[in-house]
């Protein structure tokens, strides 16, 4: 009775390691992995981890082995493996075979290797929770990456390409959806050809992510359209799509940044609502905050928005961008800011370029969260054959 009471005791034990080691990812390979870890060295010798296709994928079987461990690879998928257990007293052989089902179906073979002995009945009892829990949760991240396409399907779809500016400015932009964030956000940016040769630049991210947040994404930019198309001051604009949005219950609230550009009159106005203000690049490479009033997120019904206006001038470009491009969970958002400052950049280089320079400063493949950037500049003639300062575009 004691004994059994032991094994019974060590066999939960080993299932709540399995559930500690067993997991840390969204991630199929990643979960193979750290299966192979938890039984090697500790339960075995060398074992192989081969991941079927899903059905109807049209794919191959994937393997992960148990990391500087003689490697069983690429046949275990094929051997049958059956269930049943061995009678009590004997062990099975050397080489255990496992299938790893999840809801009635098999997604994968686990095969087990160890020399000199083989696996006792509580041994392969706990080869088999291991490999119906991997099989768990690789059926979870395959649900979760089929979720989280979707959403990115649709979030590049809506955000193809922004909208056309004056031919007098020159326009960049980049989309980088998170690869750690659970699904991808509602980060958008956009542009609208205004009268006299003025353009509105806007960013934007909903809070959230998801089907939903890509969704009041598009809502939010087709609204700003609209709105926009009525030619008023940045901050009317806030002001008619807080009151638009805030009138639908289900819409999430939305942060956002305007900038109005008039190259004729060599002026920027800014607007804001619950969104980080923009960066300032000078043609000699520094680079500094642009003060802008920032009013609450869009879609609450507050309002109470105001705008500044300053000087644009020839060869500065403007820096718009979402909370991804700086947040970090182990670092201020002041400190996160300050790394766009100062004087970093190469002096005269276009929109693209800089943009690749931002991206790569802030090391935006690997941010938290999706990254939206814009950086727009003033076109400028070549200077006059006497001397006098060119005009925009």
């Amino acid at each position: 009775m004691h004994g059994r009471r032991e094994r019974t005791r060590a066999r939960l034990w080993a299932a709540e390691q399995a559930l500690d080691a067993i997991g840390t990812a969204l991630d199929e390979r990643t979960l193979c992995e750290e299966l192979a870890r938890f039984l090697c060295p500790g339960l075995c010798d060398a074992v192989a981890v081969d991941v079927l296709p899903p059905a109807g994928s049209g794919g191959v079987p994937r393997a992960a082995d148990a990391p500087e461990r003689a490697a069983v690879r690429g046949r275990a998928a094929l051997l049958d493996a059956p269930d049943a257990r061995p009678a009590r007293g004997r062990t099975a052989p050397a080489c255990l075979c496992l299938p790893m089902r999840a809801h009635g179906q098999v997604q994968g073979m686990l095969l087990a290797a160890r020399a000199g002995r083989g696996f006792s009945r509580d041994e392969t009892d706990i080869l088999r929770h291991a490999a119906r829990l991997t099989a768990l949760l690789i059926v979870h991240a395959r649900s979760h990456a089929a979720a989280r396409g979707t959403a990115l399907d649709l979030q590049r779809a809506l955000l193809a390409e922004p909208g056309r500016p004056h031919p007098n400015l020159e326009l960049a932009t980049r989309y980088l959806p998170s690869g750690r964030g659970s699904l991808v956000g509602g980060d958008w940016f956009e542009t609208v050809r205004l009268h006299f040769g003025r353009t509105l630049l806007v960013v934007g991210d909903v809070m959230g992510h998801g089907v939903d947040a890509a969704v009041d994404m598009n809502a939010y930019r087709s609204a700003l359209r609209y709105v926009a198309s009525a030619d008023l001051p940045p901050h009317r604009v806030l002001r008619h799509l807080d009151a638009t949005m805030a009138a639908t219950a289900e819409r999430r609230p939305a942060t956002c940044l305007l900038v109005r550009v008039d190259p004729a009159r060599s002026t920027a106005t800014f607007t804001g609502a619950g969104h980080l203000p923009p960066v300032l690049f000078t043609p000699d490479g520094e680079a500094r905050l642009v003060p802008v009033p920032v009013g609450p997120p869009l879609g609450t019904g507050v309002g109470g928005y105001e705008a500044v206006t300053r000087r644009l001038s020839g060869g500065e470009t403007l820096l718009l961008f979402t909370d991804g491009l700086v947040e970090r969970r182990d670092e201020d958002i002041d400190a996160s800011l300050a790394r766009l400052t100062g004087r970093w950049t190469t002096p005269g280089i276009g929109a693209e370029e800089l943009l690749d320079a931002v991206l790569a400063r802030c090391d935006a493949e690997h941010a938290e969260d999706d990254v939206a950037v814009l950086a727009a500049r003033v076109r400028r003639r070549p200077a006059a054959a006497d001397g006098t300062d060119p005009a925009p575009v």
